[in-house]
């Protein structure tokens, strides 16, 4: 008897166990609705075409790079997985320029945070400042989670082609690009 209670509270705590892991799944992969009168984009569709402001205060529209493949990296300096995969970028933006690679970093931080932070670890793409942007630029390319960091791809011809959510390992970033190019 003792032996049948014993299988029955093991039987009943992996159908919890499974329960729970199946609903974190869901949970995880369910993407939010974005706000109300905001139209988000998706894989397929024109990017937008921002103006927002460099680190000198210029505006710069990122139609400036059509006919690149334009990496845009959401970011901020507070954020530790945005500050590991920095030195990529970096490296992708030095191997894969001369291929027509733009990356684009788009700062959702103060400038001042962002130009003391660049000061300590330079990049040599362009950085813009997305912080206080209506709607929130990386909402507009489909972040609807607000999480960082956030990289969209586009193609030359100015549509999207992919979006991921979180940091890149140096493979990662390579295989998303090289298969772009």
């Amino acid at each position: 008897m003792r032996d049948r209670a014993g299988l029955w509270i093991v039987a009943v705590a992996l159908a919890a166990g499974l329960a729970g892991m199946l609903a974190g799944r869901w949970w995880q992969t369910r993407q939010p609705p974005a706000p109300p009168g905001v139209a988000v984009l998706t894989p397929g569709d024109r990017r937008a075409d921002l103006a927002l402001p460099d680190l000198d205060g210029a505006t710069r529209r990122l139609s400036a790079w059509d006919g690149k493949l334009v990496l845009l990296n959401f970011w901020a300096t507070w954020c530790g997985p945005c500050r590991e995969e920095m030195p990529a970028l970096e490296s992708a933006q030095r191997r894969y320029g001369g291929r027509g690679l733009q990356v684009v970093g788009i700062a959702l931080d103060e400038p001042a945070a962002v130009q003391a932070y660049l000061g300590e670890v330079p990049v040599r793409y362009p950085i813009l400042i997305g912080l206080g942007h209506t709607p929130d630029p990386s909402l507009l390319f489909g972040d609807t989670r607000g999480a960082l960091p956030y990289s969209v791809l586009i193609g030359r011809d100015g549509r999207i082609l992919r979006t991921k959510l979180g940091g890149f390992t140096p493979a990662e970033l390579g295989a998303w690009i090289e298969g772009s190019l």
